[in-house]
């Protein structure tokens, strides 16, 4: 398995000659040593590619964790978009047990893509186009794993 580190771009889309839209992510290798072709790049492969997603911030349940939220009615004052209770007297016996989804910090976490495919290879200008979106922000780096 071959590794290469490049830079995220931006995302873009490409036209083929029958009026398809490829929605596709740009990517420029960094460094200057080696060829795209020698690094085992192909266009029409399928490679895996690993980053990191865009951070968000601290956020609640409903944002986190796709929680539905309270009724806005029958007394819901200020609590549309809290979590609940989340102790209680059954299993878990009257403690927050592990693992127990709430607010925090979201995002900013190593995200693994299979599958994608190389719709295009730039090699003049180093350019690498990559079928699909890629974790991460604009200018982070990101690994492709070519099989």
């Amino acid at each position: 398995m071959t590794k290469i580190i490049a830079k995220k771009v931006e995302m873009n889309q490409i036209f083929s000659l029958s009026g398809e839209v490829f929605p596709v992510t740009l990517l420029v290798r960094p460094d200057d040593s080696g060829d795209l072709a020698a690094a085992g790049l192909v266009e029409g492969e399928t490679v895996t590619v690993v980053g990191t997603s865009k951070g968000k911030g601290f956020q609640g349940v409903v944002k986190r964790h796709k929680f539905k939220g309270g009724r806005r009615s029958h007394g819901q004052k200020h609590s549309e978009r809290e979590a609940g209770s989340i102790g209680g007297g059954g299993r878990a016996g009257g403690r927050v047990v592990k693992g127990m989804r709430m607010a925090g910090r979201m995002g900013g976490e190593r995200v693994t893509v299979k599958n994608l495919r190389i719709i295009k290879l730039v090699p003049e200008t180093r350019e690498i186009f990559i079928g699909g979106a890629v974790p991460g922000r604009r200018g982070s780096l990101v690994e492709i794993r070519v099989k």
